[in-house]
């Protein structure tokens, strides 16, 4: 009976379908891919190791050059572990390692789970090592003292009849078969943890000068406030220094503030972070943010007397023998002069004498010439009241004289500010540099003694909800990289074979799908125990 043409193209496409889902599930239990998936996530690993992540844009184009930056960018270089393709191979990754678990599953499921539990004699007699002793016992008298011993060994154990006697089997350890599938347990825990972590997490960053409070922090590579719900507030900030001036330990006073209420105040160290409602905060860096006071050391270039005066930010002083004044702006913590960084410094204002009396004459100028606006004003307003049928002539003469007088008026503001330009100078005096504001060459130089400084501490502020996960991972590995490479299936025969003479011999054998030099001692530790056992003599478990 022949197949019609349709009964023929059905049989071909459930062919092809067939054929094609087993190339697919072929191709994801292939060890090859695994090899390639590891290969490729330990060669971008290495790649983001050395090209900072979630840099600035300034220090990338500075670094590659504009054209790497715009290749890098769209490859998602520099961010890299959140990049697509990245994810991909992590979940090939997964995808590999769930399919050929599936895939040998089923036959580890059978031999941990038999219907019913067989030995093969014959497996044990092929085997090359055997430990071998007579006895001058009969079978009768050894074969309940043996399976005993061998029950309380192993945990189970079973007698057969053999045609040279009596064989006695005993196994223990078919579940450690399942350690491998708790390693690729503990591999997928920790790749969702990942997962998890750089979809639904973030890494922020954020400064907290002590005494003040903040509620939001910014993320890494891109500045996007992210609020945290809650406030915290630094408190004080201590560092520490070695005597070669580095800082030896460094440490944050925090309190956290939820719904107005203080809930608690901690110290964050180094490798010692704050967490709290599944933020992490770790103390990162700090910094001086300002300055509380300073004492400044104040040298007359003509008498060359100093003077020490102390100073906070906005505060003005009278510079000694009639220097004029100074005033501190306050504290920076950067300076750009002829193109270079001086560092932190105080800036400041200084008048000298010659244009501080110029300052008095035009105030008292100024005095007279709002008098004599007022006056005028007074004269216009009475003329027009007494003249208003010429109302129309009066008016424009009203025009002219504004005129005249908004043109002197502006005039003036515009020589008072070249004034304020002429003997006004604004001055830096830096930390670093003490001799810094002498190459002025001013009547006075300035120069720092010392100062009280207020710190900020910067903390990065993390969040990774997969991190349980991650952590999971790491206890499923431990877990099953034990039982894979120190626990083992093992299996044991002791056969007790008949002699034509008085007495039988004793063959001991073992076999472990794992560790077969362990198995080998312990089948010679069995062996030595059952030799040295006489009747009626009580057998103790290897």
């Amino acid at each position: 009976m022949t197949k019609n043409n349709s009964e023929i193209s059905s049989e071909n496409r459930s062919g092809n379908k067939v054929g094609l889902e087993n190339q697919i599930w072929n191709f994801f239990t292939s060890v090859k891919l695994t090899v390639v998936v590891l290969i490729l996530l330990a060669a971008t690993s290495i790649i983001g190791t050395f090209i900072p992540q979630n840099g600035a844009e300034e220090l990338y184009i500075h670094k590659y050059g504009e054209f790497f930056f715009k290749f890098f960018s769209i490859l998602d270089i520099f961010d890299m572990y959140n990049a697509w393709w990245f994810m991909l191979l992590l979940m090939l990754l997964s995808i590999n390692i769930i399919i050929c678990s599936i895939d040998k599953i089923n036959t580890t499921w059978k031999i941990i789970f038999p219907d019913k539990v067989n030995f093969n004699i014959e497996r044990f007699r092929h085997l090359k090592h055997k430990e071998v002793f007579v006895s001058g016992q009969n079978i009768e008298s050894l074969e309940d003292k043996y399976l005993s011993f061998i029950e309380k060994s192993f945990g189970m154990a079973l007698k057969e009849e053999t045609d040279q006697g009596v064989a006695i089997f005993g196994e223990q350890g078919r579940w450690t078969r399942l350690g491998v599938y708790v390693v690729h347990l503990s591999v997928l825990c920790m790749l969702a943890g990942a997962v998890i972590g750089s979809i639904w997490g973030f890494k922020a960053f954020v400064a907290i000068p002590e005494g003040e409070t903040v509620d939001t922090v910014f993320l890494r590579g891109n500045d996007v406030a992210v609020p945290l719900g809650f406030q915290i507030r630094c408190n004080s900030f201590n560092v520490l220094f070695y005597d070669t001036g580095h800082p030896e330990e460094f440490k944050s006073s925090i309190t956290v503030i939820e719904d107005e209420k203080e809930a608690f105040t901690r110290d964050i160290i180094v490798n010692d972070p704050l967490r709290y409602k599944g933020l992490s905060f770790y103390q990162s860096s700090y910094g001086v943010d300002s300055a509380k006071s300073v004492v400044f050391k104040i040298t007359s270039r003509e008498s060359g007397m100093t003077y020490s005066q102390k100073m906070e930010a906005g505060q003005t002083i009278d510079i000694p023998e009639s220097g004029g004044k100074f005033t501190l702006s306050g504290f920076v913590r950067g300076y750009n002069f002829q193109g270079h960084n001086l560092g932190e410094g105080f800036v400041g204002i200084l008048t000298d004498k010659e244009n501080l009396n110029k300052e008095s004459s035009t105030q008292d100028n100024s005095k007279d010439d709002s008098s004599a606006k007022e006056d005028s004003a007074k004269e216009d307003s009475a003329k027009e009241d007494s003249a208003k049928e010429d109302s129309e002539k009066n008016h424009d003469q009203s025009d002219k004289a504004l005129s005249e007088k908004d043109h002197d008026h502006f005039g003036k503001d515009h020589s008072e500010e070249d004034h304020k330009n002429d003997g006004i100078t604004e001055i830096y005096i830096p930390v670093k540099f003490p001799t810094f504001d002498k190459m002025r060459r001013g009547a006075f130089a300035f120069e720092i003694q010392n100062y009280e400084k207020k710190y900020y501490t910067g903390l990065q502020v993390t969040k990774d909800p997969g991190v349980w996960y991650v952590y999971g991972g790491f206890i499923f590995m431990i877990i099953g990289c034990w039982i894979t490479f120190f626990m083992s299936h093992q299996s044991i025969c002791v056969e007790i074979k008949r002699r034509t003479s008085a007495g039988c011999d004793i063959v001991i054998s073992g076999i472990a799908n794992r560790n077969s030099h362990g198995m080998k001692l312990k089948v010679a530790k069995i062996a030595k125990k059952l030799s040295s056992i006489k009747s009626n003599q009580k057998i103790e478990r290897v």
